[in-house]
This record gives structure tokens, C-alpha cells and sequence, in this order.
């Protein structure tokens, strides 16, 4: 009988990613997703560790999935991820039931530790320190038809003092562009129109090899790939972002007008304390920069609220950065003290109801100032790459025959297909009608449609995703480089 499995995620497009991958090892082990509402004979967890109720989340879900095993006894419990290389031996320790823990640096040993674990009926806990083989050698099961990650790099150089990620995920180790290419032309022709790259600080991308200039030139190669439509990135760093990037992001036909740049804080002395390289000028040089070359550009960020000796000076700072960038949307997190982070053991931790306050007025000119920019677009025309209807909750109102897709600058638009056959994957060309905070709406007949590459195969498959053997390394010579584990019989996003 086939084993089923589940893959939970947690946190950022990182482990969405890595969940993919996990998806696409499984599955070349042998097991099938689950079914709805069926219980899985493997959880896979696959964890962040950036944020305090993220260990909360798991400890809590592990403790409900306790109850589930003791009905099932041959189910398995797997936990991975950033959460699983902090903790390590603890998560056993805590949840005794988990049979295997791995870390980010083998989520390729997963299927051989779950093995191990029940022919020796024993917990399997496997935490390697650096990384082996760059994920992409590994098989993978993409949510998306016609949309994929691509990892440039993994790790970080940064030392930001609120931040866990480097030292979970390591220094950075950047592939070569050639192999970056060979992924994204494979990728192109198994009918991905759209590719994310993706790094922890992208536009660092290039300093293993001593190329500065070398993401904007992989920007540049991506606008030569016949068939891809759209390229995104995400995330690059302020201090490490240069006049070359923004060059080929105007001059590239198929680079989106869009950029997540991350803030932070808005306050200089905050910014320092932090170990952020940049103050707030530079940030906002960025943006008038970007914006002067791309006009129609939409600029999101994220932002920190209560930092350890955050005052209502530094905060009215940030509020007047948010005020001058005018962000298209905000991602905004009150401070969650890490273990294990200088910031905290910082003194000056702030109380929670004054985080609370903090957070709920930036908000609110978050809110405000999407709002504006987004009322400001009604009457415009717009291109969308239609969206998977499962993977986007289905159509959006079935009484308009409404459906969804991503605007070229990423903004969700809700559009009415007026009795078209539209696809997933497909493009379309539409007029914005009204508007909310975060998403638009356009009523009445899209003017163009366009048939894609994308939408046949998503039709082919009938919106089904498929696994796609690893292809590609770190660039690395190939001795002593395992090969992708062969077959054997054996993110969503919360």
C-alpha cells in the first residue's frame, strides 16, 4: 500500500521552497500526497525559527499530532527547517513521538532517516553544521504549473543583532550563473513563464566569486531566455544595493517593476543598534532612484516595531520613512526576542502594550498609504498572469465569474472573466475598476487574453504539479558531490 505524506511550512519563501523540495523527494521515495480530510502516514514540519510563536506554533501542533500517532502507530513525525538546526536533540527531548529531526543543510537525508528510524525504532536526529549539496541537485514537486523559486544562494554574511537566520542557515554559498540559467531554461521549457530568484541578501549574490556586478548581470542573461515572461527577486539589502541593479531591472523587458526592500527601522540609532549597514537617507536615496528609473514600480518593506530601546523618537522616524517611501504594502512585526541573537539580551526591552500601540498606528498609515496608491491605479490597464484557482481559494466571487491574477508590479487583481476561457498561467490584459488597501478589482471584459505556453501546461496536467529531477549543483566540481537519491520504494503556507 503507498505511504501518504503531508508537508506543513512555516515562514518565509526559503522554506517554501524547501518544501518543495521535500515534496519532490518524497514522492521519488515512493509516498503520495494525502488526501483532504485523510491522515497522513508521514508530517513532515518544516519550521522558521524567526519569531518566538513560531516555537509555540510547532511545540503546540506536535502536541495535537501526539494524539493522532497514538491512534496511528506506524505514522511518522518529521520536523525540519530553522527552528529543528536550533533546537536539535531539545525537539526529541520535548516531543518524544517526532521520529526524525533534520536541519537545513540535509533536508536530502530526509527519506533515509525515516527509514532508519523504523527499521531501528528509534528517534533519528541528523543536524549537519554547513551545507553538502546546494538543494537544487535535489528532486522537486513545485505548487505552481507555471511559476517557480529559484535559489541563487543560500546562507548570509550579515550579523543583524535581532536575527537567528545566519546562524541556522550559514554563510553564504552562491551558485554559479550558468547553472542558475540551465535551471531557469529548464524550468521555461516544462512551461514556467514566471521565476522568483531567491537568497537571503540577492544583490550580494556574486562575492563567493568575486563578481560584485554579478546579479545584474544575472539579470540581464534572464531578459535573453526565450519564453519566460517574468522575473522577481527577493530579498536584496539596502546597504549592498547598487545603481547596476536598478539599471538592469529598467533595461531588462521581462525584470517586474517590483521591489521588496526591507527597512527595518527608520531610525538611524535604531538602525545601528541593530547592525543594519545603511541609515535611513541611504534607504530612501534607494527608492527615489528606483522610482526615477521605473515610475510605475511598487516598493514593499518590512518593518520592526518595539526594538529593544525603541523610543516614540525613533518610532515617529520610521513613521516619516513609511511616509516619504510610500510603500505599495508593508510587512510589519512586532520585536520577538531570539535566543541566541545579541538584541536579546539587549536591556531596554520594551513592554507589550506599548509594542502593541506602536504597531497598530503603523498600521494604520501602512493601510492608508496602500490605500491611496492603490485608488490612484482605477482606470488604469493592467497585465495578469492568471492565477492556479485552487492555489488562489478558488474563484472570488462566482456570482461575477471573478478570477485572480498578479499584476506585473505583484499586485493581486480580481478580475471578471466574463464567460472567457482563461486558464491558469495564461495572460490577460484588464481595466481596474476599484479598489482596497491590498488587492483591486476589475470588472467588465478583459480587453486581451493571451494563450500561454503556461496554460497548456497547466491544462495538460489539469492543474496538477509533477517532480522534476535536480538538475543542477553549486557549481563545484562534481567529485565527492552525492548524486539526487534515486528512486526507492519506501509552506501550505501557514
Amino acid at each position: 500500500m503507498t505511504k501518504t505524506y503531508e508537508v506543513k511550512t512555516y515562514g518565509c519563501q526559503m522554506n517554501v521552497h524547501d518544501s518543495e523540495r521535500l515534496a519532490g523527494l518524497l514522492e521519488t521515495a515512493g509516498y503520495q500526497p494525502v488526501a483532504k480530510d485523510a491522515t497522513a502516514d508521514l508530517v513532515v514540519f518544516n519550521t522558521c525559527a524567526v519569531r518566538e510563536n513560531a516555537d509555540n506554533k510547532l511545540y503546540g501542533n506536535l502536541g495535537y499530532i501526539a494524539s493522532v500517532k497514538a491512534k496511528n502507530p506506524k505514522m511518522q513525525v518529521a520536523v525540519g527547517g530553522c527552528l529543528a538546526q536550533k533546537d536539535k536533540d531539545t525537539i526529541t527531548e520535548r516531543a518524544p513521538w517526532v521520529d526524525v529531526v533534520f536541519g537545513t543543510h540535509n533536508i536530502g537525508s530526509l527519506p533515509i532517516l525515516l527509514e532508519r528510524a523504523r527499521i531501528e525504532k528509534e528517534s533519528q536526529v541528523e543536524i549537519l553544521d554547513a551545507l553538502e549539496v546546494f538543494p537544487s541537485t535535489l528532486p522537486t514537486k513545485r505548487d505552481s504549473v507555471f511559476a517557480a523559486w529559484v535559489s541563487i544562494s543560500v546562507g548570509c554574511n550579515n550579523t543583524c543583532t535581532f536575527c537567528i537566520v545566519p546562524a541556522l542557515r550559514g554563510k553564504e554559498r552562491d551558485r554559479r550563473p550558468g547553472e542558475i540559467l540551465a535551471e531557469i531554461e529548464a524550468l521555461v521549457a516544462d512551461g514556467v513563464v514566471e521565476v522568483t530568484l531567491l537568497g537571503q541578501n540577492v544583490n550580494s549574490y556574486g562575492a563567493e566569486f568575486g563578481d560584485k556586478q554579478a546579479f545584474a548581470k544575472l539579470l540581464r542573461a534572464c531578459g535573453q531566455i526565450e519564453g519566460l515572461e517574468r522575473v522577481r527577486f527577493t530579498s536584496p539589502h539596502p546597504a549592498a544595493f547598487a545603481d547596476d541593479v536598478i539599471e538592469a531591472m529598467a533595461e531588462t523587458a521581462n525584470v517586474m517593476p517590483q521591489l521588496h526592500m526591507p527597512l527595518q527601522s527608520g531610525s538611524d540609532r535604531i538602525l545601528k543598534s541593530m547592525r543594519r549597514s545603511y541609515r535611513s537617507e541611504r534607504f530612501l536615496g534607494i527608492i527615489d532612484r528606483v522610482r526615477a528609473a521605473m515610475p510605475e514600480a511598487a516598493i514593499t518593506t518590512d518593518i520592526i516595531v518595539g526594538f529593544p530601546g525603541e523610543t516614540e523618537a525613533d518610532f515617529q522616524e520610521t513613521l516619516e520613512v513609511v511616509r516619504k517611501s510610500r510603500f505599495t504594502s508593508a510587512f510589519t512585526f512586532q520585536y520577538s526576542k531570539r535566543p541566541g541573537t545579541p538584541a536579546a539580551e539587549f536591556a531596554d526591552q520594551l513592554p507589550k502594550e506599548v509594542v502593541q500601540e506602536r504597531y497598530e498606528r503603523l498600521a494604520e498609515l501602512v493601510d492608508e498609504i496602500a490605500w491611496e496608491q492603490n485608488r490612484g491605479l482605477i482606470g488604469t490597464e493592467v497585465e495578469l498572469l492568471v492565477s492556479d484557482h485552487v492555489k488562489s481559494g478558488g474563484r472570488k466571487d462566482a456570482e461575477r465569474n471573478r478570477l485572480s491574477g498578479r499584476a506585473r508590479d505583484n499586485r493581486l487583481v480580481h478580475f471578471e472573466a466574463a464567460g472567457l476561457d482563461i486558464r491558469p498561467g495564461d495572460l490577460v490584459v484588464t481595466t481596474v475598476t476599484a479598489a482596497a488597501p491590498y488587492h483591486l478589482i476589475a470588472d467588465g471584459e478583459p480587453s486581451a487574453v493571451r494563450r500561454t505556453r503556461a496554460g497548456d501546461a497547466w491544462e495538460a496536467r489539469q492543474g496538477k504539479t509533477s517532480v522534476s529531477p535536480g538538475q543542477v549543483g553549486l557549481g563545484m566540481p562534481t567529485l565527492g558531490v552525492p548524486e539526487p537519491l534515486p528512486s526507492a520504494p519506501a509552506c501550505a503556507v501557514e
